[in-house]
């Protein structure tokens, strides 16, 4: 696998994060990702975020290192982009990238959670 590394020429000494390249970001690894209800749910806060957010910006009913995981395994498969701000993880979604390679991939699946959402809650009982 391809990978690039944030730069942090700017700021000697930070901590930086593979991620791959956007000509090895695979269809099937961006599925799996989003596969995950978590993780799933981390992509739509992200999709509606004006720019960068925290990872404890995006509250999770799991534990931290379960948390680690699921950002790892968005970074790791293309999904998100994370860079560190001081002590801060930060995370945006790499849409441009996925919309290039995937074009209108993300917006269905954000369009598909959204209807789902919908027809749990107007179900019997709610979701």
């Amino acid at each position: 696998m391809t990978t690039t590394t944030t730069t942090s020429a700017d700021r000697p000494g930070a901590r930086v994060l593979d991620h791959p390249d956007r000509s090895a970001i695979r269809l099937e690894d961006v599925l799996h990702a989003l596969a995950d209800p978590m993780r799933l749910r981390i992509v739509r806060r992200l999709a509606a975020a004006e720019g960068e957010l925290s990872c404890t910006v995006i509250e999770l009913p799991v534990s931290k290192s379960t948390c680690t995981h699921h950002y790892r395994v968005l970074r790791e498969h293309g999904v998100i982009s994370q860079i560190y701000r001081g002590t801060a993880k930060m995370n945006v979604l790499r849409r441009a990238d996925l919309d290039e390679l995937f074009p209108g991939l993300i917006e269905r699946v954000l369009k598909a959670a959204e209807l789902q959402d919908e027809r749990l809650d107007a179900q019997p009982g709610g979701a």
